[in-house]
Formats: structure tokens, sequence, C-alpha cells
């Protein structure tokens, strides 16, 4: 088979995801580097009332998810917001910045569940089986682990998400033992209750900046929903499988962060849980169940943080081979492996710019980057939902109401401003990135020149 063009086609990526693999994507995509290394931060905005910020969180993410599943039944195609931004408003410029945002969002989730990875749940093992003075280079090994995390992605995506299958099992472990801790120390009277309710602002900061602060970062634990729109081509039966999945994978990880977060708070003060940082959860796991080898939660902790990057260098890279299907950056980006049938391109490619991050920044930013790239998509894709009201599709579909989209634009477009509280840092590093962006769409028009949209090859 050839193109018009004379070229060979390219294979089409295989379709190895049914409905439980989707469900467990979609659930270990949402759990792991959010819960694991940002509870304590996200305590030290908010203060006691922990959970607080992850069920608001939860309750934006959910009304974007309902936009998601119109459009990925309408669209059922890998590029996800970039496509959607794309058919909305035929704005070439900004489809590829959405979708440079979008996989920027990817590798920066990737890469602080390396550093994640490094610094924290290793070094908890390390320390565990070895002296104190024994060191290793916390950025040296996440260098290693993004590489490890490349080959299984040019493996293949049916291995990738069966081990996502197991990764999920083992972390979703994790968390049940921490809910376990805080159950028993209800039963036996421990913890303290009255914290559940405390909201402990900054100095000249109100309540409600401190609770939406905190939630501006808790949103990067509830990400991940929509890393399986760009999985759309390689699902069996798109369509009928996603709203389902997509939304019970959902309530099940949201249910899980506010049991987490409850019985961090019952159980240690939010200042402790500050300083502790990335290693919140080890702190709650010593302090309710003294008798537990902590070396089994660290390394339930490190499976945990190398699904959330494994699932999240997933999504980068078959974004990147999705725009390169649609012309919007070079073709040569989406070729794909004759015989391991991945686009191997791009997986070098983001593998290349997850390195450089883990080299250069730290987890907290990340996080909030991470969570400020895609509000600011999660608001596009909201409108788009509404302006692609207009086209209709050939087949049935899931329709979300109308309200929906509307708040969840307002609520997204609240929590990426400064209005939130989020600080000015996610910002920097944000245009950092984005301007990195402009310069690729640069040079690529002035490689390639301007390039229309085949608006035939997007409806297919």
């Amino acid at each position: 088979m050839v193109e018009a063009t004379g070229a060979p086609a390219q294979p089409e990526l295989k379709r190895a995801i049914g409905p439980k693999l989707l469900l467990f994507f979609v659930v270990g995509d949402i759990l792991g580097t959010g819960v694991y290394a940002l509870t304590g931060n996200v305590a030290g905005k908010v203060g006691g009332a922990l959970w607080l910020p992850f069920l608001i969180a939860f309750a934006v993410a959910f009304l974007t998810a309902f936009s998601y599943l119109e459009l990925v039944g309408k669209y059922p195609r890998a590029a996800g917001a970039a496509l959607y931004t794309n058919r909305a408003f035929k704005i070439q410029f900004l489809t590829f910045m959405v979708a440079f945002a979008v996989m920027s969002s990817g590798i920066t989730s990737a890469s602080s569940a390396a550093l994640a990875f490094g610094r924290t749940y290793l070094q908890s093992v390390v320390k565990e089986f070895f002296s104190d003075t024994f060191t290793i280079s916390a950025t040296l090994v996440a260098v290693l682990f993004i590489i490890g995390l490349g080959a299984v992605n040019f493996r293949g995506v049916s291995e990738s998400v069966k081990a996502n299958v197991v990764l999920t099992c083992i972390e979703l472990s994790g968390l049940v033992i921490v809910i376990a801790i805080g159950v028993y120390a209800v039963a036996v009277g421990d913890g303290d209750p009255g914290r559940l309710t405390q909201v402990d602002p900054a100095p000249g900061q109100s309540a409600l900046v401190a609770v939406t602060s905190a939630t501006a970062l808790a949103f990067f634990a509830m990400v991940g929903f929509e890393d399986s729109v760009n999985m759309a081509e390689e699902c069996r039966d798109p369509v009928k499988i996603f709203p389902r999945a997509m939304l019970w994978g959902m309530v099940v990880a949201a249910t899980i962060y506010v049991l987490v977060a409850i019985t961090s708070s019952l159980l240690i003060p939010a200042d402790r849980l500050a300083k502790a940082g990335s290693s919140a959860l080890l702190e709650v796991v010593k302090v309710g169940a003294p008798s537990f080898p902590l070396w089994v939660f660290s390394l339930i902790g490190l499976f945990a943080v190398i699904n959330s990057a494994l699932i999240n260098m997933l999504m980068a890279s078959r974004l990147v081979y999705g725009m390169a299907n649609e012309r919007i950056i070079p073709r040569a980006f989406g070729v794909v492996h004759p015989f391991r049938r991945t686009p191997w391109i791009s997986i070098i490619f983001t593998s290349g710019v997850a390195i450089i991050l883990v080299m250069t920044t730290d987890i907290a930013k990340l996080g909030g980057t991470t969570a400020l790239l895609l509000l600011i998509v999660f608001t596009i894709v909201n409108i788009a939902v509404l302006v692609l009201r207009k086209e209709k599709a050939d087949h049935e579909h899931f329709r979300a109401p109308t309200w929906v989209p509307v708040l969840g634009a307002l609520s997204c477009a609240y929590l990426a401003s400064p209005l939130s509280g989020r600080p000015a840092d996610d910002y920097k590093i944000a245009l950092y990135l984005l301007g990195a962006g402009v310069v690729l769409w640069g040079i690529n028009r002035v490689v390639h020149g301007k390039t229309e949209f085949d608006a035939q090859k997007l409806a297919k």
C-alpha cells in the first residue's frame, strides 16, 4: 500500500487496549507521583484540611472529563486537546501551542516522578540496606530512569499498558496501606480529628486563597485522565469504552486520594507534613505503624512513580506522533518503527527533553507547572466543546450537558490565574517551555513553510 505521493504508507498503531486495560491506564495515570510526592507540599499550603484541595481538584477535573468524553466520542484519534483546538478555532499557531503545552505537561510530570524516584524513595531504600555514608547521585539515577522508560515505551504499547496494570496494583496497595493505618488509628483512638477542619493561611493570605492555592497544586494529582485520549488510536472501540473507563477511573482515584489525605492529617500536623515534603507518606507510615517495614513502602513508592512516569512518557510521545501526522510539526516525528510499530523518533525526542528537566528543576516546581499548563489547556478544551457543537458526527457519541463545559472553563481559568494564589515560579517555568515552543514553531515555518491542515483527514 502506498500513499498518493508514492511514498510507502505508515503502518497503523496497534489496537491493543480493551476496557479493562484502559480503566487501569486511567487509574494508574492519576494515582502516583501526585499523592506519593506532593502531599506534604499541599499540606503546607492549606493546613490540616488536606482533603479539601484534593476534593475540589477532583470536582474541577470531573467537569473537564465530560468535555473530553464528548470530543473523543466525536473524534476518536490520537492528538487529543490539540486536535479539538484545531477543529474548533482553526488557528494553526494556537493548535501548535496547545499541543506543545500538553506535551510539556506530560514530560514535566514524568520528570517530577523521576526526581521522586531518585531523591526520595530510592534514597529511603538505600539507607535501609546500606550505611548512611553510602550515597548515590539522585540526578544520575533520574536520568537513567528516563532512559529506561524510553526503552519500555519503544518496546510497544501492549507491553507498556500491561506493565501499567502490574504497577497500578502495586501503587494501589501502598495507598491502601496508608488508608488501613488511618482506620486503625481511628479505631484505637489515635489521631486528632480536629485538624481535618483547620485551614492555616500564610501571613497576609485569606483562607480562600490558601484553599485555592493548595487546590492549584493538588490538581497535579488529578491529571492523567486526559492522557488516555491520546491512546485512542490504540484502543478497541474507543467510542464505546471511553466514558465508563474514564469516569470510573477518576472516581476510584479521587476516593483514594481523599482517604489518604484524611489519614495524613489525622496522624501528623500540617507543618510536619510540609517539612517532610516528598517524604510525607513515609512519615505517615512511620508514625501510624512503627513496626511496619518502611523499606516495603519505599519500594511501593518507587513502583508508583515509575508508573506515573511511564504513562506520561507514553502520552507525550503519542501526542508528538499525532501532531506530526497532522503536519503541525515535521513529519519525521511521526515515523513508526516497522517491527515494534511504535513512534520511535517521538520517543527519543520526549525522553531527551525529560532528561534536561530532571537535571535543572525540582519536584514541587515541576508539579505546579504541570498543573498550570493543563489548566490552561483544559480551559481551551471546555470552550472548544461548545464551539464544536455546530459539527455533527455521523455516529452516536456521548454529549455533556451545556452547563458542564461552561463551569469547567471558568473553574480551570480561575485555578490557572494568579487569583488562585499560584506561585510566580510556575509561570516562569511555563513561559520558558512555551517560549521554546514558539522557537520550534518559527523553525518549522522557515524550513517547511506554511502548511494547511487537512480537514478531511481530521474528520476521518
